[in-house]
């Protein structure tokens, strides 16, 4: 649909016919009469004082003072069209807010941001990360990626990541420190923890243990590391800290690139991780941002 050009009075009509050199066909491009154009151009130039226009077989020509002046009113015109167009454009951008936690935010969603960027360059993402993110923290047309299970956020909601760890550090701590045979062995190492509501919403280190009938010695002299961000857990076992548990799909590219190795045994909960939620009425940009998370957690 075509936007409607901005008036710009005697300045945007007196351009048309100078671009045109007639009158009849200024007329048309600007939806009124050819006597209105006339009667438009006789009152500028009687308001200036000098001619600006002559007559000439089928059409119209500039005088030097026209000339002198159109270019002035092209330049101006022209530079008031293309910043309206960019005001326009800019409103008519789709701008999505979507919701999540730190570590979805900094782990698992900006490293895939870039594609996402090329490939839907039209629309614009506003990321809100915090803590712990609840339902009730969600506006009518959010988009959010949230952890827990399905009952904390209702029905509708698509699990896009289920909840897979498996303890890992750095190559070099698990030589010095290993080799951990099993959850035992774990318990006996420096673990690192992350901070958390009781009861946890997610694995920790005593529900894990206890899956494998494993119990930490308070006794074994270790002193453990505790962050109340995941992103710091995962930083601290890169700096080869100690032992962290790591999430099968935010830790990925760090096992891929060797930074950290896996050492002990996964465990896992299918109801449990992190779930996209929609908005009820999607439009066709949150319907793009919701398929496009789905593909990356399959990949």
């Amino acid at each position: 649909m075509r936007q409607r050009a901005v008036d710009l009075g005697w300045m945007r009509l007196f351009v048309e016919v100078a671009r045109r050199g007639n009158l009849t066909s200024a007329a048309a491009a600007l939806k009124i009469s050819q006597p209105a154009i006339s009667y438009q151009i006789r009152r500028i130039e009687e308001q200036i004082g000098v001619d600006l226009l002559t007559r000439v077989h089928r059409g119209v020509e500039l005088t030097p003072a026209g000339q002198r002046l159109y270019d002035i009113a092209r330049r101006a015109v022209d530079e008031v069209d293309d910043a309206v167009r960019a005001f326009r454009a800019n409103q008519e951008r789709s701008t999505i807010r979507l919701l999540t936690d730190y570590a979805f935010a900094s782990l698992w969603l900006m490293p895939r941001m870039h594609a996402f960027r090329l490939l839907y360059p039209e629309l614009d993402i506003q990321i809100v990360a915090t803590q712990r993110l609840q339902r009730e923290d969600l506006g009518e047309s959010d988009v959010a990626v949230a952890f827990g299970v399905q009952r904390d956020f209702g029905d509708g909601v698509v699990l896009l990541l289920p909840e897979v760890v498996a303890p890992v550090c750095t190559p070099a701590f698990a030589e010095q420190n290993g080799p951990f045979a099993d959850a035992s062995s774990l318990a006996k190492s420096t673990l690192i923890h992350l901070d958390s509501s009781a009861p946890s919403p997610w694995f920790e280190w005593t529900t894990y243990l206890s899956n494998f009938n494993a119990v930490r010695d308070a006794q074994s002299g270790h002193v453990d590391l505790s962050f109340n961000t995941y992103s710091l857990v995962v930083q601290a076992a890169v700096g080869g800290q100690g032992i962290a548990l790591g999430w099968k799909g935010l830790i990925d590219d760090h096992i891929s690139s060797g930074l950290l190795v896996p050492v002990g045994p996964a465990l896992e909960v299918r109801d449990r991780g992190y779930w996209l939620i929609r908005p009820e009425r999607a439009g066709q940009p949150i319907s793009r941002l919701g398929s496009w998370l789905l593909s990356e957690a399959k990949a």
